[in-house]
């Protein structure tokens, strides 16, 4: 898949999608922010991945002492810098979170959230090598993907983006199981708890999963020592 969200669904497109949910797709992303906010220190450094316009960067901003969100959406960044102003705690940067141009160990935590691990349709065990490595020894990393519980909420939350022209139509027939496919491209998947720790176990890192709110699978772990490089696929 290409880069969907830098070429195609970006700044106010964007926003717009996240105007259009539902209460209980609004009770989700609260939930989730929450959660990561109950993981993070006022003294933190904290790198965000997939930031977009800053929905939640701002929020990470509230308890840490910075914050840097990186995206490969230029539109979106654009937006970010304009809504924070000039004395925010948030630093918006063009990035592939693939090649992170940071020294080793610099965050204090690094987070991405709302299925990012995979919405980016990037290598998987690559992302979090990488995330990894930005990350401080004792540092903490946390994703999130969608749970199979919160499936008809996604589904109809996507259907409503779709029906406002945001995103492609939806292929029906070609999604379920925990994937949504569009027929202009868009394809995301979602991760289980076992699905987790087999991608954690191939990258040598020991993850916690917790289940939040019935709508979102967290796989959270801290940096003991660092990972040995990985031979992963291109």
């Amino acid at each position: 898949m290409t880069d969907y969200y830098a070429e195609k669904l970006s700044g106010y497109r964007l926003k717009f999608c996240y105007e259009l949910a539902s209460p209980r797709v609004r009770q989700y992303m609260e939930a989730e922010i929450r959660h990561v906010l109950s993981r993070v220190r006022p003294s933190d450094t904290v790198l965000e991945l997939g930031c977009g316009y800053g929905r939640v960067t701002f929020r990470l901003a509230e308890v840490a002492r910075r914050v840097i969100g990186v995206d490969t959406a230029i539109e979106s960044l654009e937006m970010a810098r304009e809504l924070a102003g000039e004395h925010s705690r948030c630093e918006f940067l063009n990035m592939n979170a693939l090649d992170l141009q940071f020294a080793t160990g610099k965050f204090d935590a690094v987070i991405c959230v709302q299925n990012g691990i995979c919405a980016f349709g990037v290598n998987q065990e690559a992302l979090l090598l990488e995330a990894f490595r930005v990350t401080r020894s004792r540092g903490i990393m946390l994703f999130s993907t969608y749970s199979d519980q919160f499936w008809q909420y996604r589904l109809a939350w996507f259907q409503a983006q779709a029906k406002a022209g945001l995103i492609g139509p939806i292929d029906h027939a070609a999604s379920g199981d925990g994937v949504i496919v569009c027929r202009d491209g868009f394809r995301a998947g979602r991760l289980t708890p076992d699905d987790w720790r087999m991608l954690c176990s191939r990258v040598g890192c020991d993850p916690e999963i917790t289940e939040v709110d019935v709508s979102s699978v967290f796989c959270e772990t801290y940096k003991k020592v660092d990972l040995a490089p990985v031979s992963t696929p291109p």
